[in-house]
């Protein structure tokens, strides 16, 4: 009888202790929360900004004092990449720590998102933190139908509106719905809080930057468009809308410093994809995929500090999440930027030897919907692209008789305007540089066809020497044997990586449906339906 009283007291303490264990960590948990040890993270994403528009980095034109407040009060990164040059599938990708191929229909333009993917949010809000977007969130594409019951960044705070500077900003109070989302999370939190300006997608207004001041000889013209004031003035359009989405960030620091949350928040800052011109967004040249960051961890990260390791997006999950504190992660390819942050490890060796881009589908700019299949290894000197299809038009087919292309859409100012028939619709319109380069084609044709033009199944370029990517050096001798090393490394890294295209599957793409704008061309098998929700500037489907 004893024996039995033993053991039921034994067991009785046991549990107790149990007990007590539970609630003490239940207990350090919410003290932390409480006392703010665990960081709240702001990430504050443009969309289509390309490295190197930010005055940090020295270019004229634009100015950009919010990002170059985090820059000097943290770290300046000069080689981020982007996993995919176009808005979802790089969006995702973030999402996370994966790269497009590994990604099913999200690794294209405008699809699905998968329900079967861990995204780093509803980790971090799991763990304790508040969540929410305001503006751009992961988009364009059905979320809904997919199985998710919000957007996959989280919980979504758009209520509030202002009037824009120009017609064609978006109406969105980032920093008012900002504020209306810190307001509503519970006590001493820590909160995860996505920005994503619509800025600087186009369109533009025509002229708005040079209205307000811009000298448009200022702007910064990339290697691969001709240095005409159409193209100037295009630019300094383009620059007005950055600084927009950099005011807005600036609000959300003074914020914060009100607050007294600024020492307890890591905010990072960077770009989907790179600038909406031909031969940069939706291709894996240089100005597609390579994108500004700047990260700031007061008290963490040293003030004033630069990378120039190559690193990708798909790296900020993990480095997220390790922040947060957060264990037993689900596999990512993305490899943790902590240690670079916080110097925990003595410089040996870069934080990558490489980075790896690629993209499918981006407009429905080909009949049958067929995308653009292309795959790049970016390394410190060289940047080598896989097209895997090259009958196919890059910037889309061009215009033709038989091609049905009939828009109406109103911008935010409610005014009505076209989509011209002038094909490539890879390249965002509508576009003065693209009209412009079409128009002029004969005075620059090196440039036209770099832009335009169906290319070779292999492009090598020297990046040191040739950031601008006009130079292939594919077919050049003495460049043969780095060509074939990078080829064989490219395709090893994606075949370990299960990319659908090594593998003999690769068609899988073209069959994933594609929501938002649509086109008819001739035979055309529609495959999708509209989704007005997240489509750019209040653009409709094409009836």
């Amino acid at each position: 009888m004893k024996n039995r009283y033993r053991y039921i007291s034994l067991v009785s303490a046991i549990f107790i202790c149990i007990v007590i264990s539970v609630s003490f960590k239940e207990h350090n948990k919410h003290n932390e929360r409480k006392t703010g040890k665990r960081p709240n993270i702001l990430f504050v994403i443009a969309d289509d900004q390309s490295f190197p528009y930010a005055s940090i980095y020295g270019t004229t034109g634009v100015q950009t004092p919010a990002f170059d407040e985090v820059a000097r009060n943290g770290m300046l990164f000069y080689n981020a990449f982007a996993a995919a040059p176009q808005c979802s599938p790089s969006r995702a990708a973030i999402l996370t720590g994966k790269n497009i191929w590994q990604l099913e229909e999200a690794g294209t333009h405008s699809s699905y998102f998968p329900k079967k993917f861990n995204v780093f949010t509803d980790l971090l809000e799991n763990s304790g933190y508040s969540i929410g977007f305001t503006g751009k969130p992961w988009a364009p594409g059905d979320w809904k139908d997919a199985g998710w019951k919000r957007n996959p960044v989280g919980p979504e705070f758009n209520e509030k509106k202002l009037a824009p500077p120009t017609k064609d900003i978006s109406n969105i109070d980032y920093f008012g719905n900002f504020v209306d989302f810190f307001n509503q999370k519970k006590g001493n939190e820590p909160f995860f809080f996505w920005y994503g300006a619509h800025e600087p997608h186009r369109r533009y207004t025509k002229g708005s930057g040079e209205k307000t001041g811009k000298n448009i000889m200022k702007s910064l013209v990339p290697g691969f468009l001709p240095a005409d004031t159409v193209v100037r003035s295009d630019i300094a359009d383009y620059d007005l809308e950055i600084e927009w989405f950099d005011q807005q960030l600036g609000r959300m620091i003074d914020f914060l410093r009100q607050k007294g949350e600024l020492e307890n928040t890591i905010i990072v800052v960077t770009s989907d994809n790179g600038m909406p011109f031909p031969s940069a967004k939706a291709n894996l040249m240089e100005y597609g995929s390579h994108v500004p960051l700047a990260i700031c961890w007061p008290g963490k990260i040293q003030k004033g500090s630069t990378c120039n390791d190559l690193v990708s997006l798909i790296d900020l999950a993990p480095t997220f999440l390790q922040v947060a504190g957060i264990h037993n992660l689900p596999v990512m390819t993305g490899k943790s930027l902590y240690d670079i942050l916080l110097a925990n490890k003595k410089k040996t060796e870069p934080h990558r030897s490489y980075v790896l881009t690629g993209r499918e589908r981006h407009s429905d700019s080909r009949p049958d919907d067929l995308g653009y299949p292309s795959r790049a290894i970016r390394t410190d000197d060289f940047l080598f692209i896989l097209n895997l299809k090259p009958d196919r038009w890059p910037a889309g087919n061009p215009p033709s008789d038989s091609e049905k292309i009939a828009s109406n859409g109103k911008g935010n100012s409610g005014k009505n305007f076209k989509s011209v028939g002038i094909g490539y619709n890879d390249i965002d319109d509508p576009s003065p540089t693209k009209e412009f380069m079409l128009k002029n084609k004969d005075q620059f044709p090196g440039l036209f066809s770099e832009g335009f033009e169906k290319r070779p199944a292999e492009q090598l370029f020297d990046i040191k020497r040739d950031a601008a990517c006009t130079h292939n050096l594919a077919g050049n001798p003495e460049y043969a044997s780095i060509k074939k090393d990078l080829k064989e490394r490219l395709k090893k890294l994606l075949t370990q990586q299960g990319d659908p295209r090594m593998l003999g599957y690769g068609d899988i793409f073209e069959s994933y449906p594609r929501f938002g704008l649509m086109r008819k061309w001739p035979g055309f098998k529609e495959r999708g339906k509209y989704n007005p929700e997240y489509e750019p500037k209040g653009m409709k489907e094409i009836k």
